[in-house]
């Protein structure tokens, strides 16, 4: 899989503090056939032209997409994973932009999705976890991954989570088109359309910490929200099969 070329999907808005301390830790670890993808959603405090400056170390290499304004989790991972299928990458990772997940699980990462269609960060695995998260913070995240699995009668531990590796093959399979999810839900929908088609997937264990610098963009109303999607998540797919 010497030509085997995978894209990190970073999705921004307001990372100032944080996109140019991370890209540079991202490079560290990846090889020369993965490049990263910023999807900024025209972020008010620059984030956007932190990126665009940064691009002049990394030039073909690292890739910024700015969207006119903010739409949610959903429409800027979606604009990102088609503009690099439209590119021909063979393999997609989605990253968050706080450093809440860790570049040093990336490797791993690459070497699993060479036998299986999604690798999954997992939190809720033996050997993962979280750090400098609230009591109500990690209830409702662990719930609503419980919660998930047993409405949707799918057995990957950690469905909310969003540190996930896809195969170009698993979003063709999901259908990025047929997405319902307009938010967080989306790490959700995206992994039960993977089982249901099929897929084969990975979880591995990680630590995932919580942000040190910046304003959170993740609150206990919006997991919620994501929860009651759930239903609406199992609904469709019940009607898109008759």
């Amino acid at each position: 899989m010497s030509d085997f070329r995978a894209l990190i999907v970073i999705i921004t808005y307001n990372e100032i503090e944080n996109i140019a301390l991370l890209i540079p830790e991202i490079f560290k670890v990846i090889p020369s056939s993965v490049d990263i993808l910023v999807v900024d959603d025209s972020s008010p405090d620059g984030t956007g032209k932190a990126v665009e400056t940064l691009t002049r170390e990394y030039p073909d290499r690292l890739h910024l997409l700015t969207r006119p304004e903010k739409e949610g989790t959903a429409a800027a991972y979606i604009a990102g994973f088609k503009w690099g299928l439209s590119r021909d990458y063979d393999a997609f990772l989605q990253f968050d932009g706080d450093f809440s997940h860790n570049p040093i699980y990336i490797p791993k990462m690459l070497e699993e999705i060479k036998n299986h269609d999604v690798v999954i960060g997992s939190r809720y695995i033996k050997g993962g976890g979280v750090e400098n998260w609230t009591l109500s913070r990690r209830i409702i995240s662990m719930g609503g991954s419980l919660y998930s699995r047993l409405i949707l009668s799918c057995p990957v531990h950690d469905l909310t989570g969003g540190f996930n590796m896809w195969r170009k093959t698993a979003l063709e399979k999901i259908n990025l088109d047929r997405v319902i999810s307009k938010s967080y839900a989306l790490q959700i929908e995206l992994k039960y359309r993977a089982r249901a088609a099929g897929c084969s997937i990975k979880e591995i264990p990680i630590i995932f910490t919580d942000r040190i610098r910046g304003i959170s963009k993740i609150t206990n109303n919006t997991l919620t929200e994501a929860l009651v999607n759930v239903l609406k998540i199992k609904k469709y797919a019940a009607m898109i099969k008759k």
